[in-house]
């Protein structure tokens, strides 16, 4: 994460920043100020980090990359570098991502060069707001919302199901470039978008009299069902339950930030939240026969997609009636959810041959582990060994990281593989370890608290309403209320005419 994905997969037709949305910036930060880097920002150290995350190198997980996406989904064996994780599923990277899309965006360091936090913007609000939805509203962002009912945002179809508004050359109009990224994440902004469209009919029924009110209404409700997925399955699910009760119970430990002034440290967003980048399946699939048409399995990325209208790959940025997820495939519907990778040092081997054009700053290195680990010196982030040691954490020895020993860093190691290694040896891959579940736990729960019009903040003890779902809510709920799920989905078949083949 950086988004699950990362904020390095967006396409290259896409702008960096938003080319519809402009929101303020604030800085980034750092919880631990007084750690020294891990190690030196020169041309060795440098040189190392790029072998260490080169293809072939020990972050490869060497998938069988041969016989195409199908197989790789129906045979496991293909992928033994790179294990099941049965305690959550395959959508579980992706709302990871939508989460890291809402609160960071780093559009101006450099990878590899020395920069200072705090001299370095945000171009995404540090809370859980969905200005990633939202943008800065109806009147400042009027070309997110429905001209016709203001109060609603503008949605669109992609030839059998919905897609983005797109402008006349295709490009998504939305206030992070990202949410169209890869079609899972894209799917996730519409369903958001529905969601709320929804809660504006139903907030006008409940005697909303204006488009603002119901606006509104609908907005908060919005916000305050996602606030809750986040807090009761996505961190339990990367964190684990019993450090989640901790953190809500006791108190952060280290990240404190006042009431109203969160921000977004680099510790979370160059390190402990990127490790969604180790649970991303090779290739998925994105729909099923029956969702109206035939199944669309495909590489996460394929570079021979590019240039084709309607890519062979799951990227984004492009429309074509196969082009929506079925998303039985990521939430459990039923029986056809498909599991998330494990958290553990071993890359999904398409990471290690991103398309150029999916890359948002077009610049080199095309791996990503090598731009994850390049990001460490840029952040001047300290080892894992001195953040656990300043946690109040036990180390992991250099014997547990004795990979890293041809490199140099097994006894002072870049900060995102450690969280990955000690996911991988102290929580077989279930969950983050003590390093990186708290650091996740604590700034994700903090900028909810941190935020005066959160839930937690202002009505601690809100159940969800939607689905009449009460404390039992879950990402399946919210999907069936933004009526995406697979039963609506097949509802509208029967209702619509046949698509064109």
């Amino acid at each position: 994460m950086g988004g699950a994905l990362g904020g390095a997969l967006a396409p290259r037709s896409v702008a960096a920043r938003s080319t519809t949305v402009a929101t303020s910036p604030t800085t980034f930060g750092r919880i631990f100020s007084g750690l020294p880097p891990f190690a030196p920002a020169t041309d060795a150290v440098r040189s190392q980090l790029i072998a260490l995350g080169a293809k072939g190198g020990p972050l490869d997980a060497q998938d069988d990359l041969s016989a195409g996406p199908v197989n790789l989904i129906t045979d496991p064996t293909k992928s033994v570098g790179n294990p099941n994780n049965p305690s959550h599923t395959a959508g579980t990277t992706f709302f990871g991502q939508f989460i890291d899309h809402d609160t960071t965006f780093d559009t101006s360091s450099k990878l590899g060069v020395s920069t200072e936090p705090s001299s370095s913007p945000n171009s995404r609000t540090p809370s859980l707001d969905l200005d990633s939805v939202y943008g800065e509203g109806p009147s400042s962002s009027a070309q997110l919302y429905d001209p016709a009912d203001r109060a609603k945002l503008r949605i669109s179809s992609g030839g059998i199901f919905e897609d983005l508004a797109r402008d006349a050359a295709g490009t998504g109009i939305v206030p992070d470039p990202r949410n169209d990224e890869n079609m899972m994440i894209n799917g996730l902004q519409c369903a958001f978008i529905l969601f709320h469209n929804r809660a504006v009919d139903e907030a006008r029924a409940d005697g909303a009299t204006s488009w603002r009110d119901a606006y509104g209404r609908a907005r908060r409700l919005t916000t305050w069902h996602y606030h809750w997925l986040v807090l009761n399955e996505f961190l339990p699910q990367v964190v684990g339950q019993s450090l989640v009760n901790d953190v809500l119970a006791s108190g952060a430990r280290f990240y404190r930030p006042k009431s109203g002034q969160g921000f977004m440290p680099v510790e979370f967003q160059g390190a402990a939240y990127r490790f969604g980048h180790s649970m991303v399946r090779p290739s998925y699939r994105a729909n099923l026969k029956g969702d109206g048409g035939s199944a669309f399995f495909g590489m996460v990325f394929d570079p021979s997609g590019d240039g084709q209208s309607d890519p062979v790959d799951l990227r984004g940025g492009a429309r074509a009636p196969r082009r929506f997820i079925g998303w039985q495939t990521f939430f459990a519907f039923d029986t056809e959810v498909k599991p998330n990778k494990k958290i553990d040092t071993r890359i999904s081997t398409p990471l290690f041959n991103l398309p150029l054009g999916a890359i948002a700053s077009g610049d080199q290195p095309q791996v990503l582990p090598q731009r994850n680990l390049l990001r460490q010196l840029t952040w001047s982030l300290p080892s894992g060994q001195s953040l656990a040691a300043a946690m109040g954490e036990p180390a992991l020895s250099s014997a547990d990281l004795a990979d890293l020993q041809p490199y140099g860093f097994e006894s002072s190691t870049p900060l995102w593989y450690y969280c990955l290694k000690e996911a991988e040896l102290l929580r077989d891959g279930l969950t983050l370890g003590p390093v990186g579940g708290r650091i996740v736990a604590e700034v994700l729960i903090g900028l909810m608290k941190s935020d005066p019009t959160s839930y937690l903040a202002r009505q601690p003890n809100w159940t969800p309403t939607a689905n009449g779902a009460g404390g039992t809510f879950r990402m399946t709920d919210f999907l069936t209320y933004a009526r995406v799920d697979p039963t609506s989905r097949h509802a509208a078949l029967r209702l619509a005419p046949p698509p064109v083949t």
